[in-house]
């Protein structure tokens, strides 16, 4: 059976709205995610801001009720008898979000067992047939088919096969007809 790896972090879940909100609510400020065409938070934050920054990620609760990217919940479980899913998370670069993550994927995709959770800090060590992930680094570094995410940092990035959405993910996903190769 060939494997696909999916990220968590503005993949499946959406974290950026959780990390905007906060912001904005602690510099009583209105960033709004058309503020982030092709640049990310600590790009357009000033210096003096960037420690509250990760410190919000670092915060005990932010990765515990994160609202799920709409048709991720439905294409995995679709894609889960026909492929093995892996989640694949940079989580020890946020070393907090192991147990929030853990049960936000537990009450999210019950269908993928724990076994099945990648904590990791460098993607380049997985092994699968496709990634999809929204960081370009990421899949700069992988072997098998990366698969580009779309998210406001990388709408700049160029050479990957991109999905807008996860209805595109299952579109790209059906016209592979022998999924046992």
């Amino acid at each position: 059976m060939r494997r696909i790896c999916v990220d968590m972090d503005e993949v499946m879940a959406d974290t950026l709205s959780e990390h905007l909100r906060r912001y904005n609510q602690q510099f009583e400020e209105d960033v709004t995610v058309g503020d982030l065409a092709g640049k990310g938070l600590w790009e357009i934050t000033p210096l003096d801001r960037q420690q509250q920054l990760r410190a919000f990620l670092d915060a005990e609760d932010f990765f515990e009720d994160l609202p799920l990217i709409p048709n991720a919940q439905e294409v995995l479980k679709d894609l889960s008898s026909r492929f093995e899913i892996f989640i694949a998370t940079q989580a020890m670069t946020v070393p907090n979000s192991l147990g929030p993550k853990y049960r936000w994927l537990q009450r999210h995709f019950p269908f993928i067992p724990p076994t099945h959770y990648v904590f990791c800090g460098n993607k380049s060590i997985l092994r699968a047939d496709y990634l999809i992930d929204d960081l370009p680094r990421n899949l700069l570094r992988f072997e098998g088919q990366g698969l580009l995410y779309t998210a406001p940092h990388n709408l700049t990035a160029t050479g990957f096969i991109r999905v807008n959405n996860w209805q595109e993910v299952a579109g790209y996903f059906a016209a592979i007809v022998d999924p046992v190769g």
